[in-house]
C-alpha cells in the first residue's frame, strides 16, 4: 500500500518535471498504468477521459466498481487535511454531519473518535458497512435530503469525479445549514492520470467559480496538495 505522501511525490515527478508532450504520451504511460492497475483493465482506464461523457450512470458506476490499484488505501486525504476538517467542526458535538462521497468512511471514523456521533455518509459505490454510522448509496448530483438538512456537510476528493459539477456543488450547498467543507486535489489536467478525475483544480478559482458565494463566507487553504475550503452559511 502506497501512502498519500508517496503518491503525491510520484504525481509531482510526472506532472511538474516532465514536459507535457512526454507526460501525455500513451506509450510512456502504458507500462506505468499496467503497474498501477496490476495489469487489469489497463486500456479501459487509459481511455476513460475520452469516453466518460457517453457513459450511462450505471456504466459510470461500473468504472468505480472495477477500480483496483496498487495504492489502495483508507483515504486520499493527507493527515493534515483530515485535521483541518476536524479542527474546524466546532465545539458542538451534537451537530448533524454527513460525508458525501465518503468511500470507506475513514474521515467519518476520525470524526467519530473526536466525539461527534450524529454522523452519516453517502457514496456512489459504498465500500464498507459500519456499526457506528450509516453509509447510504447515493449520487451527489441528486441527493435524497431536504434543504438545509445537515448542520455540516463534508465532500472530500469527490467533485473531481462528478459528471455535472455545477449540479453537484448546488446540491451540497442546498443540504447544508451551517458549514460546508470541500476538498479537491490541486492538480493540472493530463489525459493519462491514474485516477478517474474529469475536473481539475490547479488554481482555487477553478473551484470558487462553482461555489459562487461571497468572499466573506469562504475560507480556503492549500494543504499538502489539496485545496481545502470552508463555506459558512451562518
Amino acid at each position: 500500500m502506497l501512502s498519500r505522501k508517496i503518491t503525491n511525490f510520484i504525481r509531482y515527478i510526472l506532472d511538474e518535471l516532465l514536459p507535457p508532450i512526454i507526460r501525455d504520451n500513451y506509450y510512456l504511460m502504458y507500462p506505468l498504468f499496467f503497474i498501477w492497475f496490476k495489469g487489469k483493465n489497463v486500456k479501459k482506464f487509459m481511455t476513460f477521459k475520452s469516453v466518460f461523457h457517453n457513459l450511462s450512470e450505471e456504466e459510470f458506476s461500473k468504472y468505480y466498481e472495477d477500480y483496483e490499484y496498487i495504492a489502495n488505501r483508507d483515504t486520499d486525504l493527507s493527515d493534515a487535511s483530515v485535521d483541518f476538517i476536524i479542527n474546524n467542526l466546532g465545539a458542538d458535538k451534537e451537530v448533524s454531519i454527513v460525508d458525501i462521497g465518503c468511500g470507506s468512511g475513514y474521515v467519518l471514523e476520525q470524526i467519530y473518535k473526536n466525539g461527534y456521533k450524529n454522523i452519516s455518509g453517502v457514496d456512489l459505490v459504498p465500500k464498507a458497512v459500519n456499526e457506528r454510522f450509516t453509509i447510504k448509496t447515493g449520487n451527489i448530483e441528486n441527493l435524497p435530503f431536504p434543504d438545509s438538512y445537515f448542520d455540516i456537510v463534508i465532500c472530500n476528493h469527490t467533485l473531481e469525479h462528478v459528471l455535472d459539477l455545477p449540479k453537484a456543488v448546488s446540491e451540497l450547498k442546498r443540504i447544508t445549514k451551517k458549514k460546508l467543507f470541500i476538498t479537491v486535489p490541486r492538480q493540472r489536467y493530463y489525459r493519462y492520470t491514474f485516477d478517474l478525475h474529469i475536473h481539475f483544480f490547479p488554481q482555487i478559482s477553478y473551484l470558487l467559480k462553482y461555489i459562487n458565494l461571497p468572499e466573506s463566507q469562504i475560507e480556503y487553504h492549500n494543504i499538502r496538495g489539496d485545496w481545502s475550503v470552508i463555506c459558512r452559511f451562518e
